[in-house]
């Protein structure tokens, strides 16, 4: 069975509870028994009671209390008096009930268990008819008992006026604090304003200012609060920024410096020696590992005191007579090349223990001035010279660098050479050879001209320049042209020939500082194989580096001219083939 919270009735289902709902309350419409508020459901009528008309619910369930304890304590009393108590108590069951006319009188509860939703009803007329039935019943002396036990009287929570009962209290409040209220009074029609803040409905624009402020001063608090935070947050921030700054400036300059120290020791200008210190020091390690005697050392040691004393080169690196050797060898074989020319007589000079690893400029120098002094249109310039020793070769530079020439050059390497392991490159070559009166110029092959990076400009330069001469039409061809200096980065070499094979590639000859004595000599024999020019040879895809610099040797400059050359080496641009 089911039981309807409204009314009491008991219905057998659920269905039959929801038709019940539907036409006995639903359609009927619920009023406040208090203030006559209507045009809500059941719900929120008993959340109005419980929120709007408190103490007059409370009033109402004392009395339910206090009626039952009288029933039950007083039957020794007169039977009018209870027969009185029980018609009260009826008539309020019957003003509870006014709002429902359907509900039967057999569907109320009893007095135990009456709950506050049963109790909706008009509590104004209740007390009209309690006022009534106490003339009747002689009911005054339970009345003050009720009173004085229940409740003081009720106080006005705005202004503190003491009112006799909470209905009167309720018109007070109604009344004179209207505009204190979230619901405007019925007679006065007052505008509404709504906080922009928070929504709240005040009917008072003053009110509503002052909730503004207080909004305003509490926002006001809240954003000192975030400044001072975010003015600590920032400080913070600022300081480990700087500490990360410091941190990477300082591994930057730590990298810095160590990437310069690698290209000191790499170019030579770390301060550690020059050929001198370098070939004791080599020398040492050779006896120190059993591959040179002691005497050795020391009569090598001597030798190299003697050589750096007259400033000539000891020799003991040179390799002489290569140029005729090839010349033999092309005449009776090499039947694959179609012609070739050959450079005049060149030396081979290589590395030693003093130049292992920074010394290939220096020894291409020695090559390109060997063919120089065998040439007897360079005798006028370099009459009574001989071929001089590294540390002989830095001076000379150095004294070019004094006279006027290269100052840019002169200023990347400190204007000091001697003591260094400085590696010198195409432009000192070119200084060099003008300070000796030598005419010669820079071409440069600044980026590759064929597939793959290669550089056949590079190839049919050379051809043209030893080509250029009038030799006829022989196999081959030995011009009077010297060879020609090759620069790339980090190594050069000297270019003594070049070879137009049958299917028409081009083959450069070249002398390299790195081969050791040993394997040039091999040309030298009689019956030179092709396996020993292999190590000269050089075709275009075998020469593939980013950029080429070349020094060619052109005849003598005159007095005058190597002044000219030397103010315009200032401003000296090297010739760049496109």
């Amino acid at each position: 069975m089911l039981s309807c919270d409204i009314c009491g009735e008991t219905v057998t289902s659920e269905p039959d509870m929801k038709a019940h709902l539907l036409i006995v309350h639903m359609e009927n419409e619920v009023i406040c028994p208090f203030c006559k508020l209507s045009g809500v459901n059941y719900d929120e009528m008993c959340f109005h009671i419980e929120t709007a008309h408190f103490e007059q619910n409370e009033l109402e369930r004392s009395f339910e209390r206090i009626n039952t304890i009288q029933i039950r304590t007083s039957d020794n009393r007169k039977d009018n008096t209870l027969q009185c108590r029980m018609e009260v108590n009826s008539s309020v069951h019957s003003a509870c009930a006014s709002n429902h006319p359907k509900t039967s009188p057999q569907s109320l509860p009893s007095d135990d268990t009456l709950k506050h939703k049963a109790y909706s009803e008009n509590l104004t007329e209740s007390r009209k008819f309690l006022k009534s039935r106490e003339k009747e019943c002689d009911l005054s002396k339970i009345k003050g008992s009720i009173y004085e036990t229940v409740y003081s009287p009720p106080e006005c929570p705005f202004c503190g006026r003491i009112e006799d009962c909470s209905q009167d209290m309720e018109n007070h409040v109604k009344t004179k604090h209207a505009n204190l209220l979230d619901t405007p009074s019925e007679d006065h029609d007052q505008p509404l304003y709504d906080c922009p803040m928070c929504g709240l409905i005040c009917t008072n624009y003053h009110i509503l200012q002052e909730h503004v402020d207080l909004h305003l001063e509490e926002s006001n608090f809240g954003q000192g609060i975030n400044r001072v935070q975010c003015s600590r947050d920032l400080e913070l921030a600022h300081q480990l920024q700087q500490e990360e700054d410091r941190k990477r400036r300082s591994e930057e300059a730590r990298q810095e410096m160590g990437e310069f120290q690698k290209l000191q020791r790499q170019y030579g200008l770390d301060n550690s020696g020059g050929y001198k210190q370098q070939q004791l020091r080599n020398m040492e390690i050779e006896v120190n590992r059993g591959r040179m005697h002691p005497s050795e050392f020391h009569r090598r040691k001597a030798d190299m005191m003697e050589s750096l004393a007259i400033g000539i080169d000891d020799g003991k690196t040179k390799t002489s007579g290569i140029i005729e050797a090839l010349y033999r060898y092309y005449q009776n074989a090499a039947t694959d090349v179609r012609r070739v020319w050959l450079s005049t007589g060149v030396d081979h000079f290589h590395s030693s223990f003093g130049d292992k690893g920074w010394g290939c400029g220096y020894r291409n120098f020695q090559m390109l001035l060997s063919s120089l002094l065998q040439n007897d249109a360079y005798d006028d310039c370099l009459k009574g010279m001989s071929i001089p020793c590294i540390p002989k070769i830095q001076s000379m530079i150095e004294d070019a660098w004094k006279e006027g020439f290269d100052p840019q050059g002169a200023s990347q390497l400190n204007n000091r050479l001697q003591g260094t392991k400085a590696w010198i490159g195409a432009c000192e070559v070119y200084t060099l050879l003008t300070s000796l009166r030598v005419k010669c110029h820079i071409v440069d092959f600044h980026k590759s001209t064929g597939p793959l990076g290669t550089h056949p400009r590079l190839f049919e330069w050379i051809l043209n320049y030893y080509s250029s001469e009038r030799e006829g039409n022989p196999k081959v061809v030995c011009t009077s042209k010297p060879p020609i200096y090759l620069q790339h980065q980090g190594h050069s070499r000297t270019v003594v020939g070049i070879e137009e094979r049958k299917n028409r590639t081009l083959c450069l000859l070249i002398f390299d500082p790195g081969c050791p004595s040993r394997e040039m000599q091999k040309l030298l024999k009689q019956d030179t194989e092709a396996s020993n020019v292999k190590q000269l040879r050089k075709f275009v895809g075998n020469l593939k580096h980013k950029q080429y610099q070349i020094v060619a040797v052109e005849g003598v400059l005159s007095s005058e001219e190597k002044i000219a050359r030397r103010q315009a080496s200032q401003v000296f641009t090297a010739e760049k083939i496109p």
